[in-house]
């Protein structure tokens, strides 16, 4: 953490010393918003995945006469808000733990595909939607940690509309129902572009009925991550955030829950 403050300041002290304003009032008038979602026994997960449990080891005034609690749960790597390492589909990449902070955080773009993605549930984000992006825009930053809106956070409290059914187990597979990346456009990102992450409000890169995960396999493959069930994402501007993306550190995982922020420095 002390090293990702460092990093932070610094690159604070470089704009500010540019723009002429204090670092730290920088922090402390931005805002920070909270791209995560709770985990609990209601936390989707993929539906032949084993849910996230959480049970009461201790609650209430203990032997000693104060109040302790703790408690243990459980969980697969990959529900929730989750972080998906280059491993989940790319041979030899890295694997959580091995996965550097500087890969964790940066400059954070939003690209809005949400009117297309709400009329249609099986919609693939395509290279055609980041070159209109571009045309707008500029050219997608080096190192940029892009996050695709497709508007299908409104449902997370709905699993019906959020994945396409309530099935759980290998039955609900060929029902699932929900906006992912088009492979040519994960291919055009890692040969035409040079990011750091790619996520989404969805619980998967590559949409619901994918049968292949080639997005996924052609993302890991060239070592980048992906963040997924991403929170909140309509309260991200589409340029000027910079984001902390941390996992749980599980050593040689796949994937970990996450914590992903958004910072956002006041420009008023």
């Amino acid at each position: 953490m002390r090293k990702l403050t460092l990093y932070l300041t610094s690159l604070l002290i470089i704009s500010c010393t540019q723009t002429h304003q204090d670092p730290i009032a920088i922090l402390k008038t931005g805002k920070w918003i909270d791209l995560t979602y709770e985990f609990s026994e209601e936390t989707i997960y993929w539906p032949t995945n084993t849910p996230f449990k959480h049970d009461t080891v201790f609650y209430g005034i203990n032997e000693n006469g104060y109040f302790y609690s703790s408690f243990r749960y459980s969980a697969e790597e990959h529900g929730g808000t989750h972080f998906d390492a280059p491993i989940h589909f790319g041979q030899g990449q890295n694997s959580i733990h091995e996965v550097p902070i500087s890969q964790c955080i940066g400059e954070g773009i939003v690209i809005d595909v949400s009117d297309k993605a709400l009329r249609n549930a099986d919609y693939l984000v395509s290279i055609e939607d980041f070159t209109r992006w571009e045309e707008q825009y500029g050219q997608i930053p080096v190192g940029a940690i892009i996050l695709l809106y497709t508007g299908f956070g409104k449902f997370w409290n709905n699993p019906e509309k959020y994945i396409g059914t309530t099935k759980t187990g290998p039955e609900a597979i060929p029902e699932l129902h929900f906006p992912g990346l088009h492979p040519e456009a994960a291919k055009w990102l890692v040969e035409e572009r040079n990011i750091k992450a790619i996520g989404l409000d969805t619980p998967s890169i590559d949409f619901g009925q994918s049968k292949d995960f080639m997005a996924h396999r052609i993302l890991c493959e060239h070592g980048l991550t992906i963040y997924e069930n991403i929170a909140n994402l309509e309260q991200v501007p589409t340029l000027g955030s910079f984001i902390v993306a941390l996992p749980m550190k599980i050593k040689g995982g796949s994937g970990a829950p996450l914590r992903i922020v958004a910072f956002v420095p006041n420009t008023s």
